[in-house]
């Protein structure tokens, strides 16, 4: 139904103030130190906010959700997710990361980008829906703890106690592009074992020598399968460890291997090619939890933002999609190229903006 003028000054001032609102939570959340599970203190503000603008919310551990006035559990559920927790700030910063300053139009401070605007963007997006009626889809707000570590007590401790999600909007910065599927991540632990013994003795099974073909092996090796929003899926050895004295020939080399699985292969494949196929006496996975993800590109939510002029890509870093089993796409303000990096930052405008584009978003596919 087309608004009236009227109609249409009220519903843009609405957005003004939830903006203002947002970016005012999201000065205060800089400003609280929040590092993976010590996320207490910024649980604590946004459990503020939601009390501040008269919506009931639960929490669980450090997680803080709510779900829409009018849920009916009869439809489906789309779950709009960012964290408020952020890694710790490196040596490199000359500004102080836990004070929110603006400067010519940027809000500096730890956590700004990555991902403190997307999560006030997405609040404040469901401050718009809660209470309307007659939804097409019902709405679930999370914000998040240890997402930056992987932790136990994220989002994926929330999968249980949550309703049933059937799509998921996560807030991570993409320049308010679609990243419409993401790599998945096994790290792996491997062994290559050879003869211990003294360094002034022979030694045909030198375990450190052993281990140059292995490295070969690893570097050339290829996945068959591709695909077309991922590409290859990318392994890398990023970590070697052997030896305890300079006389003393160990008896094994240890590897961690990191694998970024693309969407034609379950994390649970690959697992079981590298057992097969790699050249070491032992390879092991620590997790196989964090699954690549994806949606369909005919889903209304990603029909939606190509109608709004927003681009569509795959995504090669890791998020808080990898451990969900529904369709999901990564949509935020920001840019991930400032993410821990030093004086971290984003444009005010970019919150306004993605504030605007998630409500245009949802209008177009829950309304």
């Amino acid at each position: 139904m087309k608004m009236t003028t009227l109609q249409q000054s009220h519903y843009n001032m609405s957005i003004e103030k939830l903006s203002a609102s947002a970016i005012v939570l999201l000065k205060k959340l800089i400003e609280t130190q929040s590092f993976s599970k010590e996320e207490d203190p910024t649980a604590i503000l946004i459990e503020g906010w939601f009390v501040e603008n008269k919506i009931p919310f639960q929490r669980t551990k450090n997680n803080i959700w709510a779900t829409n006035k009018y849920f009916d559990e009869t439809k489906p559920t789309i779950l709009l997710n960012s964290h408020h927790d952020t890694v710790k700030p490196n040596s490199a910063y000359t500004k102080d990361p836990f004070k929110a300053v603006v400067e010519d139009g940027k809000l500096y401070g730890l956590g700004s980008n990555d991902a403190g605007g997307c999560l006030v963007s997405l609040i404040a997006t469901f401050a718009h829906f809660y209470a309307q009626e007659n939804l097409t889809y019902n709405l679930v707000v999370v914000a998040s703890a240890e997402e930056e570590n992987s932790g136990k007590q994220g989002l994926n401790s929330m999968l249980s106690i949550i309703p049933k999600i059937d799509v998921a909007i996560i807030g991570e910065p993409t320049l308010m592009n679609l990243a419409v599927a993401e790599k998945g991540l096994v790290v792996f632990d491997a062994v290559i074992e050879g003869t211990p013994s003294h360094a002034a003795h022979p030694n045909t099974s030198n375990s450190i020598y052993n281990t140059i073909e292995v490295l070969q092996w690893f570097k050339d090796f290829k996945f068959e399968k591709t695909s077309e929003t991922l590409g290859d899926v990318k392994m890398t050895v990023t970590q070697i460890n052997a030896g305890s004295q300079h006389n003393v020939v160990p008896a094994h080399v240890n590897l961690v291997i990191d694998v970024r699985v693309n969407d034609a292969y379950s994390n649970q494949e690959i697992a079981a090619i590298l057992q097969e196929k790699a050249p070491c006496t032992k390879i092991t996975p620590r997790s196989l939890r964090l699954n690549s993800s994806s949606i369909d590109l005919n889903h209304a939510l990603v029909k939606a933002g190509i109608a709004l002029g927003r681009e569509t890509y795959g995504s090669p870093t890791l998020s808080d999609q990898a451990v969900l089993s529904c369709q999901s796409v990564k949509l935020g303000p920001g840019d991930s190229t400032r993410s821990h990096s030093a004086d971290e930052y984003i444009f005010v405008s970019e919150i306004e903006e993605g504030i605007a584009i998630y409500i245009e978003l949802l209008n177009r596919v829950i309304i």
